[in-house]
């Protein structure tokens, strides 16, 4: 009883955290929409993280690999979130990685627990790739924008600031 009311929250949060995470993607890039849903994909994120953690405890035998998936994930969700929280060397570039690289974690973990289950969809492609596939996408989607956004701070900071940043050294 116990492991299905956690699973149940864990499912809950992590639709939370693809719905507010996504918000946060697409909203302008300023105070405002991007951070209130930051913060809220932040907060759900470690509900994630926990719950699968518990979860993988529980079944370890069957479900270890969520143990690996929510350290590795919420440890880039955290990068991400510290990163602007403290705004060090380059935390726009940490920022957005990290912050992206949760999100793929979330899809991976979605992709591999839900694609299995969907009929059609579940004959369509081998279920290794469902490992795989967010990362193939998502890791262009990260070099484009930092390209686009920390390149674009960049151009419009001030004279007197350094520029330093991926490929300007």
């Amino acid at each position: 009883m116990f492991f299905h009311i956690l699973l149940t929250a864990h499912i809950i949060l992590g639709i939370g955290c693809l719905v507010t995470g996504l918000i946060a993607m697409i909203a302008a890039k300023r105070k405002g929409v991007h951070t209130r849903f930051g913060e809220i994909y932040h907060a759900l994120y470690v509900g994630i993280a926990v719950t699968a953690i518990i979860l993988s405890l529980l079944r370890w035998s069957k479900d270890a690999y969520l143990f690996y998936i929510a350290i590795f994930s919420y440890g880039n969700a955290f990068l991400g979130y510290r990163a602007k929280k403290r705004r060090a060397n380059n935390w726009l570039t940490s920022h957005i990685a990290g912050m992206i690289g949760s999100y793929i974690g979330a899809v991976t973990a979605l992709m591999v627990n839900v694609v299995p289950l969907i009929p059609v969809w579940n004959t369509l492609y081998p279920p290794l790739i469902n490992w795989f596939l967010p990362t193939i996408i998502g890791t262009p989607i990260i070099f484009h924008l930092v390209n686009k956004h920390v390149k674009s701070k960049l151009r419009s900071a001030p004279a007197n600031v350094k520029r330093s940043g991926p490929g300007m050294e």
